[in-house]
């Protein structure tokens, strides 16, 4: 792939410059803001040798690259001229998204920028996990503690992380929404915290008006809420304040009314908010589990598909967060394991060289969790394989809902998960549970696929027969 070719071409395919509000990046896509859709050639993108496919979702033109997407973004960021400071224009049609659509795009735009380090800190303390399991460390061991630290920091911090983020996707100065994050977390509070648990009352007051504190630490909903008040403030106070004094009159301003309203009405509320869909969810699950992993592990890389499946990123954070463990996470391993192994029944099967490569260079991907590849490459453009990917996927969910395993760190769903998977108790059927489902769903997957999933000549699918330079190998 060329790192200087491709993004111009991209850039021009999405309308030019002139027509970015915004972009971001995750695992395998560019995640456009267009101001105008209209001038985007999607059918010129979608045929690109080097552009695997083109999805418009939630309110976002997203691009899949592959594994390579994040080459590919920073050399864009660099041909837009774009900095932590300065954006693309900011125009639009006047079509507003639904809200659906808005919402999508506002959780994508806050947790993409850090997804990657927050899968690898879950992943850290799944491996510490597994290490206490096995008594190759002991807690108050000074290695132990320095790597739980590392795996635990960005959670304890979580405030300031998405103060920071939902700073710039709200249009505001992230760096005051970070000093509010900053606040929430901050050790006098903290410590306030701590009285006031053991104390059993609240025995604090700003203004004559009682606070109730509460640990903020790995919270979302409350600094997000925040976030979108002190943008609107700010852009208010900027509209009216003189050019010389706004520079810092406003962050002023917005720390000094924000953080006390975060702890007086925010905080609580947005606390309150929190546990009521924590617990609608878990009676939800606790209601029929197999019936719950038998939809998800269905439907899952159906959303993948849409992006619809950003949407859920809140609901497992918050399971984390007021549970400690979360049980969705789990249903989502086997779906993600179905569709790789339907590629790799691909890989069997065919004698095609170039869709071996392209099966193998998928199944690899899947197995870290990266299944854009092994979807649009492989399985959907035969749709056998892709519906005996959802199938597995669904059978072995419902075995992981029926053992009701969770995890106890956030990460994405990949065979790392099975380190998140172990309690604070020790490997106990929950864990054997997630194994089992899990592997069904990749036997099960490959079997059908093997057996059924191609004809009996095997050639490129059509509209899908990219080069071999999106998933680069070494012969």
């Amino acid at each position: 792939m060329t790192y200087q070719i491709l993004p111009q071409e991209i850039i021009a395919g999405v309308g030019g410059k002139e027509n970015i509000v915004s972009l971001v990046h995750c695992a395998t896509r560019l995640r456009f803001k267009l101001g105008d859709r209209t001038l985007a050639d999607i059918n010129k993108l979608k045929a690109h040798p080097d552009i695997i496919t083109v999805v418009e979702s939630g309110g976002q033109f997203q691009v899949v690259i592959g594994n390579q997407v994040k080459e590919v973004y920073l050399v864009i960021q660099q041909m837009l001229a774009l900095s932590d400071e300065t954006t693309p224009m900011t125009h639009s049609t006047g079509k507003r998204d639904n809200l659906f659509n808005h919402f999508i795009d506002i959780i994508s735009g806050i947790f993409t920028p850090f997804l990657g380090v927050m899968a690898a800190s879950g992943i850290l303390k799944g491996l510490l996990a597994v290490a206490i399991a096995f008594h190759w460390l002991t807690p108050d061991s000074g290695t132990y503690r320095i790597w739980y630290a590392a795996s635990d920091s960005l959670f304890y911090f979580f405030p300031l992380l998405l103060g920071y983020t939902a700073g710039k996707k709200f249009g505001g100065n992230p760096f005051i929404t970070m000093g509010i994050g900053g606040a929430l977390v901050h050790p006098m509070i903290i410590s306030a915290f701590e009285v006031s648990m053991v104390a059993g009352s609240t025995t604090e007051y700003f203004m004559g008006i009682p606070l109730s504190f509460l640990n903020y630490s790995s919270s979302v909903i409350p600094i997000i809420f925040a976030s979108w008040i002190s943008c609107k403030i700010e852009k208010k106070l900027d509209a009216h304040l003189p050019a010389t004094i706004k520079t810092f009159i406003t962050p002023l301003v917005c720390l000094m009314l924000i953080v006390p309203l975060v702890f007086i009405v925010i905080g609580p509320v947005a606390t309150w908010l929190s546990h009521s869909l924590a617990y609608a969810y878990q009676a939800v699950y606790g209601f029929a589990p197999v019936l719950a992993g038998a939809l998800m592990g269905a439907i899952w890389q159906v959303c993948v598909i849409f992006g619809l499946h950003w949407g859920l990123i809140p609901i497992i954070i918050n399971n984390l967060t007021v549970f400690g463990h979360d049980t969705l996470t789990p249903l989502l391993l086997p779906a993600v394991m179905g569709q790789t192994g339907a590629a790799l029944g691909v890989f069997l099967r065919t004698r095609d060289a170039k869709l071996k490569v392209l099966s193998g260079s998928a199944t690899t991907a899947g197995i870290f969790g990266i299944t854009e590849p092994a979807v649009y490459g492989v399985t959907l453009p035969y749709r056998r394989p892709f519906i005996f990917g959802c199938i597995a996927g669904a059978i072995g969910s419902s075995v992981i809902g029926y053992c009701q395993s969770a995890v106890y760190s956030m990460g994405l769903s990949n065979i790392f998960t099975f380190t998140q998977i172990i309690p604070p108790s020790g490997i106990d059927n929950t864990v054997w549970g997630a194994i089992i489902g899990t592997l069904l769903a990749f036997i099960i997957a490959t079997i059908l696929t093997w057996f059924f999933g191609l004809p009996a000549v095997t050639n490129p699918p059509p509209e899908n027969n990219k080069s071999q330079s999106e998933f680069p190998h070494k012969p």
